[in-house]
C-alpha cells in the first residue's frame, strides 16, 4: 500500500507535536516543585500543623480554672511540650512549639527530626524570628506568617493565638526551611527543558507551516493543470519553492517540447490529408473523365444521331458531377468568412424544416422539430445562421437519405451551460463502424451516390465558427451534435 509524501509529513508533524507535549507536561511538572511553589505549599502546611496546635491546647485548657501563673513551671512546660509532640508527630519537616511574650518559649518539639536523636533545643539563630511572628499573633490576635529568603534555603515560620487560653498573649507556632534551589546543575536542567520545549514546539509550528505551504502551492499547480482546455500542458508560473520549481521548469519543458511534437504531427497530418486529398480527387476526377472519353469515342464512330445526343448528355451531366466536386473542394480549401447575428432559433429551425418538407414527405419520413425552453431564452444566440445552417442542412439532408419509409428524424435546439447545441437523429441503421473513425475525411462516405465531401465541409465550417460537430453514440440511428458558444465570436 503507498502512503503519500503528504501522509508521511502529517504523520511526522504528530510525533513532534506528541513530543512538544511530552515536554511541555514535564517543564510544567518540574515549574511546579520550584521555589516558589514550595514556599506556598509549605506555608498551607505551617497553617495547619498550628492549627493543630492550637486544637490540642484547647482541649488541654479545657477544665483551667484561674490566671495563668506568673512563672511556667517545670511540669506545665513538660505537658505542653508533649502536647506540641503529639500535634506535629505527623507534620513532616516542621517544628514549632508554644510561646508566652513574657516569658518565651514554653514548649518546643521536632517530633519529624531526622537526625541521630530527638531534637529538643530551640534553635538559637532563628530565635528572633520566632519571637517577632509570635508577638504579631499576639499583638494581632490573628494568626501570622514570616518568610526568610535565603540564598540556600527559604525559612518559613507562622504564629496563631491558642483559643481557651486564660492568657492573651499565648500563642502557638510552626516553622520549616525549603531548599531555594538545586543548584547549578538544577539551574542547567531546567534551562535545558526550556530550550527543548522550545526548539520542538518551534519545529512542530515549522513543519506545520511548511506542510500548509506546500499544500497550497501543489494545490495551485494542480489548479493551473486542470485549467488547460488543448492537448498542451499549460504554462505553470513559479511556486518559489526551489523543489517544486524544478518540477514546474521540468513540466514546462516537457510541455514545450510535447506542443512542438504535436506541431510537427500537425503538419505530418496536414501532409497525410493533401495526399489523401489528392488520391480522392484524382479518383472523382478520373472516373468522368474515363467515361466521357469512352462516350466520345463511340458518339465519333457512330453514325446514329440519337447515340451522338445521348452521349452528349451523359458528358454534360459529367460535366456538372466535376463542377459540383470542385465548387465542394473550394467551399471547403476557402471558407467564407463569418457574419454573426443574433438569430431566432424559432425561425432558423422552421426554415429548415420547411426546405426539407417535401422530400420528407416523398420518403414517407416524419420530421421532428424541437426547441427546449432553455433554447427559448432571452437574449437570443448569436451566430452565423447562413453558414451553420449549411451545416445542419447537411446533416438532416444525409439524415433523410439513410431514414426508411415510416422513420423519424429529430432536429432538436437546446441550450448547455453557455453553449447551444443543435442535434439531429434518425431512425436509419447508423454509421458504418469501418468508416466512424474517418466519417469526417474527404470522399469518405456510406452511400453510393456520395462525394463523401459534405461531412468534411461540415466539420471545415464549424472549426470556423468555434463550434464542434460530433457524432455520438446510439442505439440507432444516427446522432450528430454541433455544438458552439451562445454568444459566438467566430476565429
Amino acid at each position: 500500500m503507498l502512503t503519500s509524501l503528504r501522509s508521511l509529513l502529517i504523520g511526522l508533524w504528530l510525533l513532534i507535536v506528541l513530543s512538544a507535549g511530552a515536554t511541555g507536561f514535564l517543564f510544567v511538572s518540574f515549574y511546579r516543585e520550584t521555589t516558589s511553589v514550595q514556599a506556598g505549599r509549605a506555608q498551607d502546611r505551617l497553617a495547619s500543623a498550628c492549627r493543630g496546635i492550637a486544637d490540642r491546647y484547647a482541649f488541654f485548657a479545657s477544665g483551667w480554672r484561674g490566671p495563668w501563673p506568673a512563672r511556667t513551671d517545670d511540669e506545665l512546660r513538660r505537658r505542653l511540650t508533649d502536647l506540641a509532640q503529639v500535634a506535629l508527630a505527623r507534620a513532616p519537616q516542621i517544628e514549632g512549639g508554644i510561646w508566652r511574650e513574657a516569658e518565651g518559649s514554653l514548649a518546643y518539639a521536632f517530633p519529624t527530626y531526622e537526625g541521630t536523636g530527638p531534637k529538643t533545643d530551640l534553635p538559637a539563630a532563628e530565635l528572633p524570628t520566632i519571637g517577632e511572628v509570635n508577638a504579631a499573633a499576639a499583638t494581632t490576635g490573628r494568626p501570622a506568617t514570616i518568610e526568610r529568603r535565603g540564598r540556600s534555603q527559604i525559612l518559613l515560620l507562622h504564629a496563631c493565638p491558642l483559643a481557651g487560653s486564660t492568657d492573651a498573649a499565648l500563642t502557638g507556632w510552626t516553622m520549616t526551611r525549603i531548599a531555594a534551589g538545586f543548584g547549578s546543575a538544577y539551574d542547567r536542567l531546567m534551562i535545558g527543558f526550556a530550550v527543548l520545549a522550545v526548539t520542538v514546539l518551534g519545529s512542530a509550528v515549522w513543519l506545520g507551516w511548511l506542510l500548509v505551504a506546500w499544500s497550497r502551492r501543489i494545490a495551485r499547480l494542480e489548479a493551473d493543470l486542470a485549467a488547460g482546455h488543448d492537448a498542451d500542458l499549460p504554462r505553470l508560473s513559479p511556486t518559489g519553492l526551489p523543489e517544486l520549481d524544478r518540477l514546474v521548469h521540468a513540466l514546462n519543458a516537457s510541455g514545450e517540447r510535447l506542443s512542438e511534437a504535436r506541431r510537427r504531427a500537425a503538419g505530418a497530418e496536414r501532409l497525410a490529408a493533401v495526399g489523401r486529398l489528392v488520391a480522392g480527387v484524382a479518383h472523382e476526377v478520373r472516373n468522368p473523365v474515363a467515361a466521357m472519353r469512352l462516350k466520345a469515342e463511340n458518339a465519333l464512330a457512330t453514325a446514329d444521331e440519337q447515340r451522338r445526343i445521348s452521349a452528349l448528355g451523359f458528358i454534360l451531366d459529367q460535366i456538372a458531377r466535376l463542377d459540383r466536386l470542385l465548387r465542394d473542394l473550394l467551399t471547403m480549401s476557402q471558407p467564407r468568412e463569418p457574419r454573426a447575428e443574433a438569430v431566432d432559433l424559432v425561425r432558423f429551425l422552421a426554415g429548415i424544416v420547411a426546405a426539407f418538407s417535401d422530400r420528407a414527405d416523398a420518403g414517407q419520413v416524419t420530421l421532428i422539430e424541437r426547441l427546449d425552453a432553455g433554447a427559448a431564452s432571452e437574449p437570443p444566440p448569436v451566430f452565423d445562421a447562413g453558414e451553420i445552417g449549411r451545416v445542419v442542412e447537411n446533416l438532416v439532408g444525409n439524415a433523410l437519405r439513410h431514414t426508411p419509409a415510416g422513420g423519424n428524424v429529430a432536429l432538436t435546439a437546446t441550450r448547455r451551460g453557455g453553449n447551444l447545441v443543435i442535434a439531429v437523429r434518425d431512425d436509419g441503421p447508423g454509421v458504418p463502424a469501418e468508416i466512424r473513425e474517418r466519417l469526417f475525411e474527404p470522399f469518405v462516405t456510406g452511400h453510393p451516390d456520395g462525394t463523401g465531401l459534405g461531412l468534411a465541409i461540415a466539420r471545415e465550417i464549424a472549426g470556423v465558427h468555434n463550434a464542434v460537430l460530433h457524432l455520438l453514440p446510439s442505439e440507432r440511428g444516427a446522432h450528430f451534435e454541433i455544438e458552439l458558444p451562445w454568444h459566438n465570436r467566430p476565429s
